[in-house]
């Protein structure tokens, strides 16, 4: 069983970086990332219509580049959460998380006996295909799945302490497009009641010595983060990457004929 670098380094208090994933389902996409220096990549079940084969091939080839695959299931109930792991996931976001209940049944359904109730099946993706002790593996497992519960309606945000405190919780991630709309103020993330809503998840986290999750598209944004007390930082996300450096490209590529149409 695989140790998960990600969580231990968010465990001893550092920080990871890592890119989102909706669009390129490619077997390359795992390597590309981590040569690019993330640490894991996101792979989204709920916005994209990916089935399980391709989380489990997209989990296989980023195990095979030393980059921890994380999914977010479509919805945190025992079918997906277990079999994203069974597939090869190393961690799991959670979507909606409203209350400390339901993160304590997610948590239930991702790890195995006595702490959960997740089913046994060895020598599968999740752990290579090797043999070895079932004691050992369940315990190993345990210790290094990373499960992150989203704060994306005003109920989660009301019970955000709550969740924060669920042995198992990883990490609390902020999701702004769905809080905001939740909170009557869709896409206005400068408003102070979304501004006074982060700050409420950032001293959860703070509080219960979990990861705050910060998820943008500006590389600025993730560079002044941690200094706002987010640890787990996500590039967001694949297809956005990919057509913000052609904008850029074409754009300067314009330029550059335009200046040379005013030349005499």
């Amino acid at each position: 069983m695989r140790d998960n670098p990600v969580k231990r380094r968010l465990r001893e208090g550092g920080v990871s970086m890592g890119v989102m994933c909706l669009e390129f389902a490619t077997p390359g996409i795992g390597r590309i990332s981590a040569e690019a220096g993330a640490e894991f990549a996101v792979f989204d079940m709920e916005h994209t219509g990916w089935g399980l084969e391709t989380v489990k091939m997209l989990a296989a080839t980023s195990r095979g580049a030393d980059l921890v695959p994380l999914v977010r299931v479509p919805v945190a109930d025992y079918h997906f959460i277990a079999h994203a792991l069974d597939a090869g996931a190393m961690g799991l976001v959670l979507p909606l998380v409203a209350s400390a209940a339901q993160a304590r049944s997610a948590v239930d359904c991702a790890l195995y006996p006595p702490r959960g109730r997740r089913g046994c099946a060895f020598a599968l993706a999740h752990d290579d295909y090797r043999g070895g002790d079932v004691n050992e593996k369940m315990r190993r497992a345990n210790e290094n799945v990373l499960i992150v519960a989203q704060i994306e309606t005003a109920e989660g945000l009301s019970h955000v302490e709550e969740i924060a405190a669920v042995e198992g919780i990883d990490a609390l991630w902020i999701g702004q497009f769905d809080l905001t709309t939740s909170m009557g103020i869709p896409g206005d993330f400068e408003h102070p009641k979304f501004r006074e809503a982060t700050g409420r998840v950032l001293e959860a986290c703070r509080r219960s010595g979990k990861a705050a999750t910060l998820a943008v598209m500006d590389p600025e944004q993730l560079a002044a983060a941690p200094a706002q007390g987010f640890r787990l930082l996500v590039y967001v996300a694949d297809l956005w990457i990919y057509q913000q450096a052609l904008r850029r490209c074409f754009r300067q590529v314009r330029e550059a004929l335009g200046r040379a149409k005013e030349r005499p």
